[in-house]
C-alpha cells in the first residue's frame, strides 16, 4: 500500500499510466476508489495519480483540519511526488480544494478542470441561490444532527439522497461506495465547522493563467451553475460545460463521457498553449 507522509500526514496515493501527469482530487465521504471507472482510460493518456484526502479511508485521520490543510496537502503530494506543474482534476469539494490551491499555487498547475464545488458563498447574490439556499441549510443542518446522535449510516444514506443525488440514489451505489460513505462521514462533519468552506478569495483566483474547464451536470442543483457562472467571470482563461443526462458524479455516472471531455480540454488547451 503506497503512502507518503506529506503536511504532516500519511497519505494513500496510486500512480497509473504514462504521459503528462494528471492529479485527480476526489469529494466530501469519498476516496480514490470513485476514480475506478476513468482511471484505465485517463491512464492511456497521461500519469494519473489518484489519493485518498486526508481523514479518508486509508489515510491518515488528523484530529482536525480545515480545507485549507486539504490544499496544502494537495501542493505538498504534488511537490513530494515529483507531480507539478500538473493537469487537476476535482470534484465537488475536491474541485473547491483545487480552487483553493490555485489561488496561492498556480505554478503547480498546468490545466484544472472542476466539477461543482459547493462554494455557495460566492454566489450568495444570484437569484437561482437565494430560494434554496434556506432549504439546503436545513437539509444539512438535519444530516449533521443525525451523525452526531451516532446514527453514521442512516446520516450518510440522508446526505446521498436529500442533498448530493436525489431520492433512490442510495440503493443505487455499489456497496463498496456505500461503505466509503459511512467509512468517512465524520471527516465530512469536521469539514462542515471550518468557517470557510463554502467560500473562495475570487480576487486572488482572477489572476490564475492556466485554461481551466467549470462543468456541471443539466440534473444538478441549480446552485452550481450559479456558481460557475460566478467563476467564470473571474477566470478570463476558463470554458464551461454542462454533463447531458448527468449531475454531481460524471465519472462515475458517465465515465466515458468525462473521460472524453477531460482529454479533449487538456489536449485542446496544449494546442492553444504551443500555438
Amino acid at each position: 500500500m503506497p503512502t507518503i507522509k506529506v503536511n504532516g500526514t500519511e497519505l494513500f496515493y496510486q500512480v497509473e499510466g504514462k504521459g503528462e501527469p494528471l492529479v485527480l482530487v476526489h469529494g466530501s465521504w469519498g476516496d480514490h476508489f470513485n476514480w475506478q471507472l476513468v482511471v484505465p482510460e485517463l491512464a492511456r493518456s497521461f500519469r494519473v495519480l489518484t489519493y485518498d484526502r486526508r481523514g479518508h479511508s486509508q489515510s491518515q485521520r488528523p484530529a482536525e483540519g480545515t480545507r485549507r490543510d486539504d490544499e496544502d496537502d494537495l501542493g505538498a503530494l504534488l511537490e513530494s511526488l515529483a507531480f507539478g506543474p500538473a493537469h487537476v482534476a476535482g470534484n465537488s469539494f475536491g474541485a473547491s480544494i483545487a480552487l483553493g490551491l490555485a489561488t496561492r499555487r498556480p505554478e503547480l498547475f498546468r490545466t484544472l478542470v472542476v466539477h461543482e464545488p459547493p462554494l455557495l458563498a460566492i454566489a450568495a447574490e444570484d437569484p437561482a441561490i437565494a430560494p434554496v439556499r434556506a432549504e439546503f441549510q436545513t437539509k444539512i443542518v438535519a444530516v449533521i444532527k443525525r451523525l452526531e446522535g451516532g446514527d453514521i449510516p442512516g446520516g450518510a444514506r440522508q446526505f446521498v439522497e436529500e442533498v448530493a443525488l436525489g431520492a433512490g440514489a442510495w440503493d443505487q451505489l455499489p456497496p463498496q461506495v456505500r461503505e466509503t460513505f459511512v467509512t468517512n462521514a465524520l471527516t465530512w462533519l469536521d469539514e462542515q465547522k471550518d468557517p470557510d468552506w463554502t467560500n473562495l478569495a475570487l480576487s486572488a483566483l482572477s489572476g490564475f493563467p492556466s485554461p481551466v474547464l467549470l462543468s456541471e451536470g443539466d440534473q444538478s442543483l441549480p446552485w452550481f451553475p450559479a456558481i460557475n457562472r460566478r467563476l467564470s467571470r473571474t477566470l478570463k482563461n476558463s470554458k464551461r460545460h454542462v454533463f447531458a443526462g448527468a449531475g454531481h458524479v460524471p465519472h462515475m455516472t458517465h465515465p466515458q463521457d468525462y473521460v472524453r471531455t477531460v482529454t479533449d480540454f487538456i489536449r485542446g488547451a496544449g494546442a492553444r498553449t504551443s500555438a
